[in-house]
């Protein structure tokens, strides 16, 4: 089973390049961030016409996440608990019925900017949250993968300048430690065990060439439960997404598990 996270920064004003995409890489399931569209304005059609079985959780103009499945999809929850008052749509949850069923959370945290500030307060908040809701999930010992784009740089070889980054809210210390308190309860992350080299992006600005130029950081991650760490046995970032007509800024970071 082949597992793909990719923030498409629009997913309706993207859809070829969505499309095309999703043809080449291949995947049995990918889970999409940054879709900018309410729940019932996702392209429903375009996608179920190409085998895709959809949960969606969207926003007017921001956020919003889904996942895409070619096995059918159960028990499926939207929004992150422990804030009823958060109506930011940053995370879908749903347990995909392949052969051997895995557990799959989509999520786009929060960017932070301009640290210190309420932004930031926010995403820490918010990572907490992450961290008691996957605790929770942990304790059913099933295969459970959390993916998504964390807006965390884990470490300064996955940026090509940190100077540039030092004082951002992906780089700043509290990012750092609630990111390690997540994969402390248990979670493999994918890159960090089957590759794990420095400059491997993810992601690359629009602005002042920065892709020609390979100026980019890693923040799209794959955390798996120690069940679907057990079945890991692949992992590859899709870059050439990057270089399609209309790109998003990210591209596909893939796992592939037995």
């Amino acid at each position: 089973m082949k597992i793909a996270t990719w923030n498409v920064n629009s997913v309706k004003a993207r859809l070829p390049t969505v499309l095309e995409v999703l043809k080449a890489i291949e995947c049995d399931v990918v889970c999409l961030q940054e879709l900018k569209c309410e729940t019932d304005a996702f392209p429903y059609m375009e996608i179920e016409d190409a085998g895709w079985t959809c949960a969606v959780h969207g926003q007017k103009s921001y956020n919003g996440v889904a996942i895409l499945s070619r096995h059918p999809l159960e028990d499926i929850e939207t929004g992150l608990p422990g804030d009823e008052s958060d109506e930011q749509a940053r995370y879908i949850e749903a347990l995909v019925m392949a052969e051997e069923p895995i557990r799959v959370g989509c999520l786009y945290l929060p960017n932070g900017n301009p640290a210190p500030g309420p932004k930031f307060d926010y995403k820490i908040s918010w990572m907490d949250r992450l961290a008691a809701h996957a605790k929770s999930r942990l304790v059913w010992e099933e295969a459970f993968v959390l993916a998504g784009d964390y807006n965390c740089i884990p470490r300064p070889e996955d940026c090509w300048d940190p100077a540039v980054w030092i004082d951002d809210a992906l780089t700043r210390p509290e990012t750092l430690a609630a990111f390690q308190r997540l994969k402390n309860l248990g979670f493999t992350e994918a890159f960090e065990a089957l590759d794990n080299r420095g400059h491997q992006y993810t992601f690359w600005d629009y602005q002042r060439g920065a892709f020609q130029k390979d100026h980019g950081i890693r923040i799209d991650h794959l955390l798996c439960s120690p069940q679907a760490a057990d079945r890991l046995e692949a992992f590859g970032i899709y870059r050439d997404a990057r270089a399609l007509t209309k790109p998003s800024d990210h591209v596909p970071a893939i796992a592939s598990f037995r």
